[in-house]
């Protein structure tokens, strides 16, 4: 039973699934009042606890305190709301990368009422235009520094009416800031409900289209008090530092929710190299970072020529499979274990993991309190330890997606959530990765789906057929490979393959591109003509 709304613009609401397509999502432990915004609970009232002087955040070249923090997103909050009419319960999409503007800025819309979807810097027009479409969004706010692809985009869309620049240096000069220099830092957060969409967190489906997932004020606070509270043990004087972007559900929670929950910092990169993390965490002793295998693999080899990293108290990896060796290398550097988890975007975050006590190689661990997790098989019956089967989970979080029947229906079965991936169980409870169950790639961290790739491609004049999968690397876990036939007279050689690389960066966002081309003559299919991607994954074509 959802509790009070209080969105004027009840689209959010009314595009929620039908209860009976909902997962059971207990919630003992986790009872919030009926009226709630995260907003205010990540920053006025963590002043109100004491919190003021704290450092809330670090990030191009500024240290800010959750005073200024509050101070800051209530000068927005009013300019949304007296300058653009924002509405409680309007769509707004932010345009960014990481970097405290950012989050002041989702904190501000959060607390002005609005339902955020915030969006990747690499993001087209043309992929932008897709997530306007879906949550019916009218008013963007942009870095400045990125408004080309958006304001192209807004050119286009049919609900996109506004895009607003907003400074993401500490310079405070675009026209979002300067109008919040005039306003009072006091602002009276929206009345929201605890079962009011806050967040729309737009995740890749394997068709390329994109999906959904609709979370709720309350869903924002679950995942720290659970999780964050639970495994991490985070306190005040912890320093979060990571890689995962802010528009990615596990950055928003790794860099955002978790240490302004408990009054600890977050230091922000907008590039978050290796390099530059292995810089920061040696600079500010930070103290838990969240980040893919492939970049500890590069923090491991920072630590063989003399960087310090021994502030770190908390290695965390998630967004593709954590290699043994991986975990391995890292107790034998630091003395400390790596927590490996598991999270989706429907789900929020991260909802098993490994705890510091219990941690073992190439494991992920156990549920995080209030989920619980059984492997199935394809008529979700449960199987014997030891066999692999699909992983079915279900707690506090679960699938929503806006406006999305047959998606949810998939996703949602039996009340349990099936996250795409085959697992094991073994006869102590631990539960250890197998594989993807459908066709995404992770590669790095990142979802890519196949089909977006191939119609990139098969955009390019010299490109008669193509299809693309993922194949195993060992430093990002899997990359895009694509087998291309080409039209007649195109030379299969490294510049054709460097041109349609290129072309695929300048459609699509550009960590799609494949990484690996291979010209064929023919691809596999079967006698109604569909390509057999299985074949080529087998080497079998």
């Amino acid at each position: 039973m959802l509790g009070p709304s209080g969105h004027i613009d009840s689209f959010t609401r009314d595009n929620l699934p039908p209860a009976d397509q909902w997962p059971d999502m207990p919630l003992e432990g986790f009872e919030y009042p009926e009226w709630l915004n995260c907003g205010y609970e990540l920053t006025d009232a963590m002043v109100a606890k004491g919190f003021g002087d704290h450092t809330a955040l670090i990030g191009n070249g500024r240290i800010r305190t959750y005073k200024e923090l509050t101070d800051w997103t209530n000068r927005i909050a009013h300019v949304l709301v007296e300058d653009y009419g924002v509405k409680p319960g309007n769509r707004v999409l932010i345009r960014s990368a990481n970097n405290p503007a950012m989050v002041a800025v989702w904190l501000a819309a959060t607390k002005a009422g609005a339902v955020v979807v915030n969006t990747m810097p690499m993001l087209r027009a043309v992929e932008l235009s897709k997530i306007a479409d879906k949550a019916e969004i009218s008013l963007a706010l942009c870095d400045t520094r990125l408004m080309d692809e958006m304001v192209a985009c807004a050119k286009e869309n049919r609900f996109l009416t506004k895009v607003v620049g907003f400074d993401g240096t500490a310079n405070h000069d675009a026209e979002l800031d300067r109008l919040a220099l005039s306003k009072p830092v006091r602002f009276e957060t929206v009345k929201t409900g605890r079962d009011d969409v806050a967040l729309l967190g737009f995740t890749s489906g394997t068709t390329g289209m994109p999906k959904a997932t609709m979370h709720f004020h309350r869903d924002m606070l679950i995942i720290a008090d659970g999780y964050a509270k639970e495994v991490l043990g985070v306190t005040p004087e912890d320093v979060f530092i990571g890689s995962p972007p802010l528009a990615f559900t596990f950055g928003l929670g790794g860099l955002a929710v978790f240490p302004l929950r408990f009054g600890a910092a977050a230091a922000l990169l907008e590039q978050a190299t290796p390099a530059n993390m292995v810089e920061i965490i040696q600079n500010h002793k930070a103290t838990v970072c969240f980040t893919a295998p492939t970049a500890y693999r590069a923090m491991l080899a920072a630590m063989e020529e003399g960087a310090d990293l021994s502030s770190l108290r908390a290695a965390v990896s998630a967004g593709e499979t954590l290699p043994g060796p991986v975990y391995e290398q890292w107790m034998a550097k630091t003395g400390k274990p790596m927590l490996d988890g598991i999270g989706a975007t429907e789900m929020l975050h991260i909802f098993i993991s490994n705890r510091f006590e219990n941690s073992q190689p190439a494991c992920t661990g156990l549920p995080v309190t209030g989920y619980e997790a059984r492997i199935v098989d394809g008529d979700m019956n449960e199987v014997p330890r030891g066999e692999v089967g699909r992983l079915a989970v279900r707690g506090p979080t679960g699938c929503r997606y806006l406006a999305d029947p047959e998606q949810q229906q998939k996703y949602v079965r039996d009340g349990w959530n099936l996250t795409g991936d085959s697992f094991t169980q073994d006869a102590d409870g631990f539960f250890h990765f197998a594989a993807r169950s459908d066709d995404m790639i992770i590669s790095a961290g990142y979802n890519i789906a196949g089909p977006e790739v191939e119609a990139a491609l098969l955009a390019h004049a010299d490109v008669a057929e193509c299809a693309v999968i993922g194949v195993a690397d060992e430093a990002r876990g899997q990359i895009v490979q694509a087998h291309v036939v080409l039209k007649a007279g195109v030379a299969d050689d490294e510049v054709t393959t460097k041109r349609l690389q290129d072309h695929v960066k300048a459609v699509i966002a550009p960590y799609k591109y494949p990484r690996s081309v291979v010209f064929v003559d023919a691809l596999p299919k079967t006698q109604t003509g569909k390509i057999q991607r299985f074949r080529l994954r087998t080497g079998d074509a």
